[in-house]
């Protein structure tokens, strides 16, 4: 029975470091509990023009996410004088998933003509987008960072439902780490 035991908690383990999102970093200040606080609310987005325009849909599913997360955890929403402030930092940057040549495998890259020289070399295999969050808690009474965390995860390609699961996951990975 233990070897069955084992082997369930090994088995979790692995599924669970294979998630797609990942938290990067929290840190608490001193003292700070989440259940000392009860409503909160979102700083309002600080930017103009058309840049927004095509992630406003998953930007609001996203506070729909972190409001049911942290109405779960027992706070609510209000937008007069709340209890906390979150700010939220969102980045989605294209990354280059590279291999490196092995002599042993791929043909060798030669230098020179007298100087005979092999050399490895990178070689991109696939393009994806990579999505950060930061989400940042502001005590309003003091105007005092209280607690701050960053999660991160591939985003997939142009699938609204995909695209949407992933936040989920990685707002539900965050929200986990605010201390009670």
């Amino acid at each position: 029975m233990t070897k069955l035991c084992f082997l369930l908690c090994l088995l979790l383990a692995v599924v669970a470091s294979c998630s797609p999102t990942r938290v990067l970093e929290t840190d608490a200040a001193p003292g700070f509990h989440l259940s000392e606080y009860k409503t909160f609310d979102f700083y309002d987005i600080d930017a103009s023009g058309d840049a927004l325009q095509p992630y406003s849909e998953q930007l609001e599913f996203l506070k729909q996410e972190i409001t049911q997360r942290l109405e779960q955890r027992g706070l609510s929403r209000s937008s007069s004088n709340p209890d906390l402030k979150i700010n939220l930092g969102v980045v989605v940057a294209e990354k280059v998933q590279t291999r490196e040549t092995s002599i042993l495998t791929d043909p060798p890259y030669y230098m020179g003509q007298r100087r005979y020289s092999w050399q490895t070399r990178e070689v991109e295999v696939g393009r994806y987008q990579q999505g950060t969050l930061s989400m940042h808690l502001v005590d309003n009474a003091q105007n005092e960072l209280v607690w701050q965390g960053a999660a991160e995860g591939v985003l997939p390609d142009d699938n609204s439902a995909k695209v949407r699961k992933r936040i989920s996951e990685g707002v539900q990975k965050l929200v986990e780490e605010l201390p009670q």
